[in-house]
This record gives structure tokens, C-alpha cells and sequence, in this order.
């Protein structure tokens, strides 16, 4: 079974390849590329559930990135927990197939309590005296204490909330897909999984945030271009094959709703 790197660079579309995307159009070049048709509705989570299980959110149950619980008589956005994704997940299969076979989920959401061998998720840290911490859960949790050892804090504010893809104190607008990209080297280089799933969420902000024909977005696709080129060309040295792909595309808009 050959070695595989699922890269998911969120937001990205052939319409914005070009001068400012020279590592992922080189890559491109090397192979073939596919349209897909977007998971509806075209959001992160009903997107990756449909990748993870081959199924529609009609089987998998993730019809939104959140949604109303009747129990509780709430809307509850971004949970976490793995049980909620119905069906068998693509590493449970081929687990079946090859009991050799290892899984790096790395910041695909539903990360918590997943039967992936090796899992990295963003999850505050809320203490007894009432403080909420930012900070990662990790399967096995041992690799908590020792990737933030080596890489640092994850630079949880630029992630999520209003600073997300931003400069700001915690570092560059980059700062948090460099880390996952960088946390995916480790995560080679300690654990050598079968399958590795990164999830490079830069791009997708400032398309979100300004529309893809903002002139700032041409900075945007040079940075995650590095980012994603570099990590291309760290997998391609250890011949493990590497697999680009994303969630859905952003098109210009000029009437709210």
C-alpha cells in the first residue's frame, strides 16, 4: 500500500492558479487534477465527512457545521467529537485491508475520539477555577506535551474568532498553516503513518473575509503556495505520494441576502 498525503488547502480553485501559485501549479503539472462537485451545503464540515466516509450528509448525519440540538434547544456549531460521524470512516476501511496501516488526522475537523492512530485538533483547555485555556488535543495524548515542546504553542487566536487569518501578536497571517504543516513533518517523522490528512485552512480566510478578486488575495495564495510547495516537496523526498485537494471554491458576490 502506498504511502499517502491527503493536503487539504481549504478555499483553493483552478480559477485562482496562476502567477502567484508557482509550487502548486508545478505539482499540478507533474499529474492529473479532477473537478469535484462541492458537498452541499459547502461547508468544512459536511465537506470533509463526505471525503472521510464516501458518504452524503443524508448518511453521515453532517449536515452543517452546526445545527439545532432539540435536547438542549440550542444551535451548537463546531463540535467535536468523532461519534458524531456516522459510517465508516477511509482509514477504517483500509485498516481492514492492511492491519499494518496507520492514519495521521491532523486538524480535519472531528478529530476527538477518533480511531485514527495519530490526531492533532485545536480544543480550549477549560480548568476548575472557570479560565479558558487555548490549546490542542492529541491522540495519543502524549504528543501533546511533546510537539509543543518542539514547535511551540499552537497559535490558537489566529485560528479561530476574529483574528483568525490576521496578523497579530501570536505571528504572521501564515502562522497557523505553518504550524500544522510543520506539526505534519513531525508527525512523519516520528509515527511514518500510511495516511497523512493536513488540513491548511490560510487561504480560505481572506476569500471568506474579502472575495477572491480583493487585490490582498494575491498575497494570501503566495503565502499558502510556499507553504503547501514546501510540504509537497517534504513528502516527495520519501516518495510518499501526495494528494491535493480541497473543500469548495469562493466566487465574487455583490448582493447580500
Amino acid at each position: 500500500m502506498k504511502r499517502t498525503a491527503v493536503v487539504n488547502v481549504v478555499g483553493l480553485s483552478a480559477s485562482l492558479l496562476g502567477p502567484d501559485t508557482p509550487s502548486i501549479q508545478a505539482f499540478a503539472r507533474k499529474g492529473g487534477s479532477a473537478r469535484i462537485k462541492p458537498a452541499f451545503p459547502a461547508v468544512t464540515c459536511t465537506a470533509q465527512s463526505n471525503y472521510l466516509t464516501g458518504a452524503l450528509p443524508a448518511q453521515h448525519g453532517i449536515v452543517a457545521n452546526g445545527w439545532y440540538n432539540r435536547e438542549l434547544a440550542e444551535v451548537q456549531f463546531w463540535k467535536q467529537s468523532n461519534h458524531l460521524v456516522r459510517g465508516r470512516k477511509v482509514w477504517e476501511e483500509l485498516r481492514e485491508l492492511n492491519p499494518q496501516f496507520t492514519c495521521a488526522k491532523l486538524f480535519w475537523w472531528y478529530n476527538m475520539y477518533s480511531s485514527a492512530d495519530y490526531t492533532i485538533t485545536p480544543r480550549p483547555m477549560y480548568p476548575a477555577d472557570g479560565r479558558k485555556v487555548f490549546d490542542i488535543y492529541t491522540a495519543p495524548s502524549s504528543i501533546r506535551t511533546e510537539i509543543k515542546k518542539d514547535l511551540g504553542e499552537f497559535p490558537f487566536p489566529a485560528f479561530w474568532g476574529p483574528a483568525a487569518g490576521v496578523d497579530s501578536p501570536q505571528g504572521s497571517a501564515d502562522a497557523v498553516s505553518r504550524w500544522i504543516a510543520d506539526s505534519a513533518k513531525w508527525i512523519e517523522e516520528k509515527y511514518h503513518p500510511t495516511l497523512s490528512l493536513i488540513y491548511l485552512p490560510h487561504l480560505d480566510y481572506n476569500l471568506q473575509r474579502l472575495g477572491p478578486a480583493h487585490p490582498n488575495i494575491a498575497q494570501d495564495l503566495k503565502l499558502i503556495d510556499a507553504i503547501a510547495g514546501d510540504l509537497i516537496g517534504f513528502f516527495e523526498k520519501r516518495s510518499i505520494q501526495v494528494l491535493l485537494l480541497s473543500e469548495y471554491g469562493i466566487t465574487q458576490v455583490d448582493r447580500p441576502i
